[in-house]
């Protein structure tokens, strides 16, 4: 009897050793499971590292592109383009004081130049008001008396009822602004957003067109512009598709984009288009501007703001525009301007510098996009991509780890997690990161994830995103540097300009990534202040600018809307 109990029990031991080593066995392989997971997430996060130190160096990178860029046609990956509005729009308020602190400025120029006998460098700051400013060492920006003439003009000419189009995708708006004058402000704006039915997308331009001005007829008459038929009216147009510009009021489009195939439209004239359409429906309208909505962007900020130098649109896509003086467009040397400067649309999107800390996911998302080795810096920061580059590092966890079970159908597919969604993971803060489970379920279709896989979701979220923000901080000082307001004068001097005082300086900004995620807008405002330290930073200021696409094109109109002819001209 005590043989087969002692035998039972050395089988009972045996068993639960052994059990007890199976069970070791998958605690182990789990923990190595566990441990190439999180692998992958330093991995990422040592990738997408941005030091203050790699961050000016992207800044500099980016001021030599913009250089380049405006020297000569190709010289950079930054397109750089001329867009010939040379006449931002300035509610008077602002824009007096300003113009007014100017003159003061201009007439203190006129004494210090008779004091030194340069007459001749009088004449040259007079006319173009730039490439003066070694000679002037309390000011970076001249003021030419031509401008100053035709600014204080504009400020008192900005009156009256304005129209805009907003074409930018399967929508257009049309858009009517009421302005006062002098009282710098918008006194009323009514919108109106309408589709744009599937066939007249891949059709003939005249039936797009046809439509558009048709949908424009109805919303005058539905207005209570009291002089819309006695009176021609200035119509601002925005068209976000890329296009050659060739005045203030045409362009040549490119190519088509976001589902648009009208092939008899492409390398033709884009407003020549609209403004025969408004002439068949007999609507006394004049194309006044052509602009994306960059511009649009840069015109609102700067009417609320006179201190307004750039705008940038962060969103489902990314560009910036920004005020360049006329002689610092190399490319173009001899253009003339009334005002001696003129928005440049950069196309930032397609920025490239070795200094951008690329991953291995950025390089499969870039390899499978129908524009390969195209639009590099957009892919990294613009709400297009974040939530595309969060799914494939999921992906590739799901690949070294069954942490979040079998590689789903949806966790394959490209694009399946949006940005939108991304970002509500990332900003989850319920102790049980539902929303992060919500969403892993009904968008990824990974169901059952334990917590501390939701967590580490989180912060895949984080890293992509402090990223991307980072970066586009970078790129907005770069812009900064190369107009000199970012505390160190710029780069076309070559030379240190320490001495002079920074000046406020604004930056419009526009975008859904910006404007709807918390995280990406904290993230991007702290790497401003710690590239350009705390003294220069309290100096610059980012303003949100809603709708500059719709009313900054009105805007446009309207400080436009004096001129018969553009003012832009070749010497």
């Amino acid at each position: 009897m005590g043989k087969v109990v002692l035998g039972v029990a050395v089988g009972v031991a045996v068993a639960a050793c052994a059990v007890a080593a199976v069970v070791v066995g998958r605690r182990v392989k789990s923990r190595r499971k566990w441990k190439r997971v999180v692998g992958v997430l330093k991995e990422l996060e040592e990738s997408c590292e941005t030091t203050v130190g790699r961050l000016r160096q992207v800044v500099d990178a980016m001021a030599v592109e913009m250089h380049a860029g405006l020297a000569s046609e190709g010289g950079s990956k930054l397109k750089m383009l001329l867009t010939y509005v040379d006449n931002l729009p300035s509610g008077f308020g602002d824009g007096f004081w300003l113009l007014a602190e100017q003159n003061f400025e201009f007439l203190g120029s006129l004494f210090y130049f008779i004091l030194l006998g340069e007459t001749r460098g009088f004449i040259k700051y007079m006319i173009s008001g730039y490439g003066c400013d070694s000679v002037m060492p309390w000011s970076d920006n001249g003021l030419p008396l031509i401008g100053f003439v035709w600014k204080m003009f504009a400020l008192w000419s900005e009156k009256g009822t304005y129209y805009a189009l907003d074409l930018g995708g399967t929508y257009f708006r049309v858009l009517r602004v009421e302005l006062g004058g002098q009282k710098s402000s918008i006194l009323d704006q009514y919108v109106e957003r309408q589709p744009i039915p599937e066939q007249l997308m891949s059709g003939r331009s005249e039936e797009l067109f046809d439509f558009i001005a048709e949908s424009l007829q109805q919303f005058v008459e539905k207005g209570n512009d009291s002089e819309q038929f006695s009176s021609r009216k200035e119509l601002g147009f925005t068209f976000s598709f890329p296009v050659k510009q060739t005045s203030v009021s045409s362009g040549i489009l490119i190519k088509w984009t976001k589902g648009f195939a009208i092939k008899d439209m492409v390398a033709k004239e884009v407003a020549g288009g609209l403004q025969q359409a408004l002439v068949r429906k007999g609507l006394n309208m004049r194309v006044t501007v052509l602009v994306n909505d960059t511009v649009g962007t840069l015109a609102l900020g700067h009417y609320h703001d006179a201190d307004t130098v750039a705008a940038v649109i962060i969103g489902t896509g990314t560009n910036a525009c920004y005020w360049e003086r006329t002689d610092a467009i190399i490319k173009c040397q001899g253009l003339l301007t009334a005002s001696g400067g003129m928005v440049v649309n950069m196309e930032w999107g397609n920025f490239w510098s070795s200094h951008l800390p690329r991953t291995s996911y950025d390089i499969e998302l870039d390899a499978e996009s129908p524009n390969s080795n195209d639009q590099g810096f957009e892919k990294m920061i613009s709400g297009m991509y974040l939530g595309d580059i969060v799914r494939r590092v999921i992906l590739r966890m799901s690949e070294e780890s069954d942490i979040f079970g079998p590689v789903s159908s949806s966790l394959s597919s490209p694009f399946a997690l949006t940005t939108p969604s991304m970002a509500a993971m990332h900003e989850d803060d319920s102790p049980e990161l539902t929303e992060v489970a919500r969403i892993l379920k009904a968008v990824l279709e990974i169901p059952d994830v334990p917590l501390k896989a939701r967590k580490l979701v989180v912060k895949v979220c984080d890293v992509v995103t402090r990223r991307a923000a980072r970066l586009a901080a970078a790129g907005i000082v770069g812009i900064l540097k190369k107009i000199g307001r970012d505390g160190s004068g710029g780069i076309t001097g070559g030379r240190s300009r320490s001495d002079i005082k920074m000046r406020r300086t604004v930056v419009a900004v526009e975008g859904s990534l910006y404007t709807e995620y918390t995280m990406f807008r904290e993230y991007l405002h702290e790497a401003l202040h710690e590239i350009l330290g705390e003294e220069i930073s309290q100096h610059v200021i980012i303003k949100v600018s809603e709708d500059g696409s719709g009313i900054g094109a009105a805007l446009l109109a309207a400080s436009h809307s004096s001129r018969s002819v553009d003012n832009v001209q070749p010497l």
